[in-house]
């Protein structure tokens, strides 16, 4: 039986089973995980002096569509003088996970949820990360709170870490409110026509963001539009990959993220107690980047500049709009990827080059990545004025451990892709496609196409080439099991 005959969703399922073990991560949780999952009943409780009740205020969940694992809401109050208090609640998933319980020695294995275009397997189980440690609608959940108060020039004066009880008033979709705040649909999404006053609460939290954004980019961080390609089924049968770009709405999430994760290590380093930052070191190819600006006929300064590379990303974004999206997948290439990296009281991390941030780490998302449940163990460490719960060398392994098994899951996500993508060209052997080389090392040449969005090999005149070239190719092979998809380049 070929492949076109089987459910392209069983396939891709057995293939991503697979590429998890390669990988060295666990597709399944243990009987001992299950166990401690059937004995949990409900939310987590707390009804200490030291938890405060924000449940009435207009609280919300931004995510995709199908997303269930809510990590975070979000509420603004206005201040004077154009000044906004921001309050960010985060999943408390330490409340119900216990440290060295046996779905944390899974989360602390595989580190992360890894989503294939397959399916999804989930750090935590599914009984908890999508329902009792999710802060889903309707939902009185545990939360950490992330307090901002945010001037009308996007910077952050102040800010507060604490606990509270929170309720999500509603669970609403990236799409459906960006284009509501953008204009492109008059009428609001449903889910928030329903709730008095959440219209007014999203277009003043739209405000915040951008003021938090443009105080980002004032400082060099780098405006990047990256696509990224979702699966299209009818019924268990592939039928496309298309790609899901950013809009308003993931850009409000992201920079309320962003602003979040500084407070907390501030507030960590304030407290004199270790943590995991998320740090992007200086790139080493920066003379690749130079070259992209000159080819363009552009400027970038000889030595790594972030405010000079986020200002020549904002004329090209300008100027070729409709190219900028390769662009950015070239820089981000060129940078290389994030790492954790344990900061000790006193000590000073490089920051994070590509967000111009010195002071990063993750920590708004424990559903989802074991750093942010680390993290949180140590805010509430400081807020209880306890030492550390992990010692200095065990975080340092941590961060090890996190950044190979993060880039594992990666890994295991992009196979999936390229999988999925072999699947819909396995019958165009042959054909010819316009693409931009995404990859160039001693390990081979990678270039990407569109319709369907596909990264493939180039095993066939590769020489000279390098990341941004822009190449016509052709489709030699396919293989579905092994995600390989390999082209010959055309002169």
């Amino acid at each position: 039986m070929n492949a076109a005959d089987k459910s392209n969703l069983q396939q891709l399922r057995q293939i991503a089973r697979r590429a998890m073990l390669e990988r060295g991560l666990l597709p399944d949780f243990s009987a001992a995980a299950l166990q401690q999952t059937n004995s949990i009943t409900g939310p987590a409780r707390d009804a200490g002096a030291a938890i405060r009740d924000l449940r009435g205020l207009l609280w919300a969940s931004i995510d995709n569509d199908d997303s269930r694992d809510l990590d975070q809401l979000s509420v603004a109050q206005p201040l004077s003088a154009g000044a906004v208090k921001l309050l960010v609640a985060i999943a408390d998933v330490d409340a119900t996970v216990q440290r060295g319980s046996p779905i944390d020695d899974h989360a602390r294995g595989n580190t992360t949820s890894v989503y294939t275009v397959a399916q999804i397997f989930p750090m935590l189980p599914e009984k908890l990360s999508t329902n009792l440690t999710s802060l889903g609608e309707g939902q009185e959940r545990l939360a950490i709170i992330i307090e901002m108060t945010v001037d009308a020039n996007g910077g952050v004066t102040a800010s507060d870490v604490y606990r509270a009880v929170v309720v999500n008033r509603a669970k609403l979709a990236y799409n459906s409110v960006a284009a509501w705040l953008t204009g492109t649909t008059a009428t609001a999404p449903a889910r928030l026509a329903a709730v008095e006053g959440l219209e007014q609460q999203l277009r003043l939290q739209d405000q915040v963001a951008q003021a938090l954004r443009r105080a980002r980019h004032a400082r060099g961080a780098l405006d990047l539009a990256t696509i990224e390609a979702r699966p299209v089924f009818e019924g268990e049968l592939l039928k496309d990959l298309r790609p899901d770009e950013s809009n308003r709405t993931k850009e409000l999430i992201e920079d309320f993220m962003i602003a979040a994760n500084g407070v907390t290590a501030r507030y960590l380093a304030s407290s004199g107690l270790p943590s995991l930052r998320r740090v992007l070191r200086t790139p080493q190819r920066w003379d690749r980047i130079v070259w992209l600006a000159t080819a363009v006929g552009d400027r970038l300064p000889d030595a790594p500049d972030a405010q000079a590379l986020s200002q020549f990303l904002i004329r090209r974004r300008q100027a070729d709009p409709d190219r900028f999206p390769d662009l950015s997948l070239a820089v981000i290439k060129l940078l290389g990827r994030g790492e954790y990296a344990l900061e000790s009281p006193g000590q000073k991390m490089q920051g994070h080059f590509g967000l111009a941030v010195g002071d990063y780490t993750h920590s708004t998302a424990p559903n989802r990545r074991f750093p942010d449940v680390i993290m949180q163990r140590l805010l509430k460490a400081a807020l209880e004025r306890r030492p550390a719960p992990y010692a200095e060398d065990e975080l340092r392994t941590l961060a090890a451990h996190c950044t190979t098994q993060e880039d594992n899951a990666t890994k295991v996500e992009r196979q999936l892709r390229k999988s999925a993508a072999a699947l819909l060209l396995s019958s165009r052997v042959g054909q010819r496609f316009d693409a931009i080389v995404t990859g160039a090392s001693d390990k081979g040449t990678w270039v990407r196409i569109s319709a369907p969005t596909a990264e493939g090999k180039v095993v066939k005149g590769f020489e000279g080439i390098d990341v941004g070239d822009r190449v016509r190719v052709a489709l030699v092979n396919t293989n579905v099991e092994r995600g390989f998809i390999e082209f010959e380049r055309l002169t």
